[in-house]
């Protein structure tokens, strides 16, 4: 009979030659199978192509078309190289810049007005009441509604003929036919109402997660020092949520400039073209007078302009969060 010592370490021996023999069989495994990386690529690849095939092709194919004369139209015609004149019509086109004035003009009211109530509804809202959740949710629907159904309910709503809008204004005394989307001077203020309405609760969902990050005890603090509350607020609250306020401004700031089938829907530009956003120009130039080049480069500019604006404002904050 063998010692005890004797058959531990026969064991032991037997476990590390089985542990030498792990990689050499993982490395067997490898070579017959799929690496690490390869198994990786496996699963990343797909999205990858897609990707590249709806994001990047196109862009790459429409800065190409910017160069060009090509119209959509007539694609057998072929496409004769131009240089930068389509960027230079463009740039010195007087209705370019009327309709990136009518633009800048949606994105300044309605951004202000969204986050003046927006913040008012989040500081509402982050205070516990009765019926607290009803309320919540509710002031959520608009944003959960597309544009295109918003555009159209709008357009009802501010019918001449059978519009509510004309028996709530003729009820405080205004005039009996109201044309909001038919007047040249209050069809820009009817979209700034309209996308209002519609993404207030978007930036107060943002700006109440930023009031719900700060910490209890610097209130407590405060408190303690006897601060007052307008103190509070501008000491604490408004730095606090600063980021967030720039975070709403970033993203709201960029789905206004590329703002389309609200507009499209309210007044398809009109009337005239007092509401013919950047959007809305771009979609003639390319789908109504097959100038396809021209938009190309219009394209490429308003992106440019994007990015620009994001650029910024991503610095911005990044020097906001850095205090």
């Amino acid at each position: 009979m063998k010692p005890r010592f004797f058959m531990q370490g026969n064991a032991s021996a037997g476990m590390r030659l089985e542990a030498a023999s792990l990689p050499a069989a993982g490395g067997a495994l490898l070579r017959h199978g799929l690496s690490d990386r390869a198994l990786a690529w496996l699963f990343v690849g797909p999205t990858v192509a897609l990707l590249l095939a709806f994001n990047i092709f196109p862009l790459l194919w429409t800065i190409w078309l910017s160069f060009t004369r090509y119209r959509a139209n007539r694609p057998d015609a072929g496409s004769a190289w131009v240089g930068l004149d389509n960027y230079r019509r463009v740039l010195g086109s007087e209705a370019v810049w009327d309709h990136m004035q009518v633009t800048a003009h949606f994105m300044c009211w309605s951004i202000a007005l969204e986050m003046l109530l927006g913040f008012g509804l989040a500081l509402l809202l982050n205070r516990k009441f009765r019926s607290h959740s009803f309320w919540s949710t509710a002031i959520l629907l608009p944003m959960m509604l597309a544009p295109a159904v918003v555009g159209t309910f709008w357009k009802y709503f501010f019918e001449p003929q059978y519009g509510i809008f004309n028996y709530i204004v003729g009820f405080f005394g205004g005039p009996q036919k109201f044309t909001m989307l038919g007047d040249v001077d209050l069809s820009p203020w009817a979209i700034v109402l309209v996308d209002t309405w519609m993404w207030t609760p978007y930036v107060m969902l943002l700006l109440l997660a930023g009031l719900r990050s700060i910490p209890p005890y610097l209130y407590e603090a405060a408190e303690i020092d006897r601060a007052s509350e307008w103190t509070k607020f501008w000491r604490i609250t408004l730095p606090m949520v600063l980021p967030f306020i720039v975070l709403a401004l970033l993203f709201r700031s960029i789905e206004n400039f590329k703002m389309f089938d609200l507009v499209n829907n309210l007044t398809n530009g009109g009337p005239g073209s007092v509401t013919e956003v950047a959007s809305i120009s771009l979609e003639r130039e390319a789908f109504e007078k097959w100038r396809t080049g021209h938009a190309s480069a219009f394209a490429i500019i308003l992106f440019v302009a994007i990015y620009g604006m994001s650029l910024v404002t991503v610095r911005f904050l990044d020097k906001v969060k850095q205090r």
